[in-house]
């Protein structure tokens, strides 16, 4: 017999895909501890007082070390609001980690040196605090970990579509 589910909503999971809430809770969980740990490894890594989208928006502008412009941005995070991620890019302009160029209409972000060292740093901490902990016994880590990020994906494509369906209700 399957160990019971571990619902964080019973009235969700007496459907017709209980397992689902299971994932769900999984998802929160998993979400909030992500959070979390983006942005106590930024602190640690000397830029305190972030939010998690903050953090998210420094690695994305740090990402390949190209320019981006904020619709871009928006577009690969996956945030409908733009004022968000303009928020977080003013705030990490203030503190001298991004610098935006005016390229016609555009304003194109890039990290500045400063903002390159504490991402430098971030890694540092990262492959000290976090990645030892993934190496699985039979040495397919690379494996688990590229079919994860297949999956989380799959459900961020699943989880918009059904955000749009319940748009139109």
């Amino acid at each position: 017999m399957p160990p019971p589910l571990i619902a964080s909503s019973a009235h969700l999971a007496d459907g017709s895909a209980p397992d689902l809430s299971e994932v769900e809770f999984g998802l929160m969980i998993a979400s909030h501890a992500f959070d979390r740990w983006i942005v106590r490894c930024m602190a640690a890594a000397g830029l305190p007082d972030l939010t998690p989208t903050d953090v998210m928006v420094f690695h994305h502008v740090y990402h390949r070390q190209r320019a981006k412009k904020l619709a871009d941005i928006c577009f690969t995070l996956n945030i409908e609001d733009t004022h968000i991620v303009n928020y977080a890019l003013k705030k990490l302009d203030r503190m001298g980690m991004v610098r935006g160029e005016r390229n016609g209409k555009e304003v194109f972000y890039s990290v500045t040196p400063e903002g390159a060292a504490i991402i430098k740093r971030y890694g540092e901490i990262r492959e000290q605090c976090l990645t030892t902990g993934l190496t699985a016994p039979n040495g397919g880590e690379l494996e688990f970990s590229r079919q994860l990020a297949h999956t989380l994906r799959a459900l961020s494509g699943l989880y918009d579509q059904a955000a749009r369906a319940a748009t139109s209700l």
